[in-house]
């Protein structure tokens, strides 16, 4: 099969060929449909996160099943699904108590003595995040897909992969907005106007969406944003004056630690910051000790602190209703061998998302 593959940080990736085992009795063979480009894979192509190589890229994505291994319960040849970097066992303590996506447990892997999932003629070749979606196939964990109704489009389904279910779960789930708060988002990329779409969908009183770019204002309103802020050293002045005070609600989006400073400082007394973004390995932030007396808090968010086997197919049904709007989040349609172009536009801060349509 064709596979976008990262060979040495900070080159492009390599269209190659790649070699793709048979299920085990736990995994599903997926033909993948579609793919989004997402800013997590950039940092890693970027050397901002670490992961050994050659590795196949990509880990937002949806497909068909083609086959499955002999214990496999929960889908079956020919449904469609959703797949999620944040496969889980099932039984360890995070997964009984709630927390499914903090699951580390290396049971949704091959062993080492075990054939891999991936290699090529050249020699190993590693997965990426549990899925490497930028192929014509994946092998994975069952429990890092979920069937949903194949009246949805694949292209948009896979959007809910990562960034829709970051950018929701982070809302609905981390942060637990409830109707007529207020809310502030920093960044309106894939990630940020899920989270703007989110704050809508709970209820949230005001959305403020703040970003760099001016031309996101009108897409980050029609997500349901009533406000847009320029981004920038007056963001928080200019949030603090509009709110009178601050808001209950902020969600960093892009990674960056004086965002995330930012996004604690527009707080009001009690609120709650949310860091969605991947802030680079090494990177700290800086906070006013005082401030926490206004019991004020900042907390991470790790894909939406999702139970994504439930939330997907209910975000599918908020789409297919009309409530969830994905389809101005793609800004383009592309190829595989496209891949590295879409890169270089995200670079920009111009496109919410690219993603890979794969032949069927």
């Amino acid at each position: 099969m064709k596979a976008a593959v990262l060979r040495e940080v900070g080159k492009p990736l390599q269209i190659e060929d790649v070699k793709i085992g048979k299920p085990g009795p736990r995994e599903v063979l997926i033909r993948t449909a579609a793919a989004g480009v997402c800013h997590s894979d950039l940092h890693f192509i970027e050397g901002k996160y670490p992961h050994p190589m050659p590795a196949v890229l990509g880990h937002e994505s949806a497909g068909v099943v083609e086959a499955v291994g002999s214990e496999v319960r929960n889908v079956k040849p020919g449904d469609h699904v959703i797949t999620c970097l944040s496969a889980f066992c099932g039984h360890c303590d995070h997964c009984v108590t709630g927390h499914m996506a903090r699951c580390v447990s290396p049971e949704t892997k091959r062993r080492e003595e075990e054939e891999p999932r991936l290699s090529s003629a050249n020699g190993p070749m590693l997965q990426y995040l549990n899925l490497s979606s930028f192929a014509e196939q994946m092998l994975i964990h069952e429990n890092a897909c979920v069937a949903i109704r194949k009246d949805m489009p694949l292209d948009r389904a896979a959007l809910i992969g990562c960034g829709v279910m970051t950018g929701v779960g982070a809302v609905i789930h981390t942060s637990n907005v409830r109707p007529g708060d207020t809310v502030a988002v920093i960044g309106c990329g894939g990630v940020g106007l899920a989270a703007v779409n989110g704050a809508a969908l709970a209820g949230a009183g005001r959305i403020i969406a703040i970003d760099m770019a001016p031309g996101k204002e009108n897409l980050a309103k029609s997500m349901g944003a009533t406000d847009f802020v320029l981004g920038g050293p007056d963001a928080v002045k200019t949030v603090l004056e509009m709110t009178r005070g601050g808001v209950q609600h902020s969600f960093e989006a892009i990674g960056l630690a004086a965002t995330a400073e930012q996004a604690f400082n527009m707080l009001c007394r009690g609120g709650t910051a949310n860091v969605i973004g991947m802030i680079p390995v090494g990177q700290t932030i800086s906070l006013m000790g005082a401030a926490f007396l206004g019991e004020k808090r900042i907390q991470g968010s790790l894909m939406g602190s999702n139970r994504f086997p439930v939330d997907m197919p209910r975000l599918v049904d908020a789409y297919m209703a009309g409530k969830l709007h994905l389809d101005d989040m793609i800004s383009r349609r592309i190829r595989l061998d496209q891949v590295n172009e879409a890169f270089e536009e995200m670079k920009t801060g111009a496109v919410a998302r690219s993603v890979i349509t794969f032949d069927a």
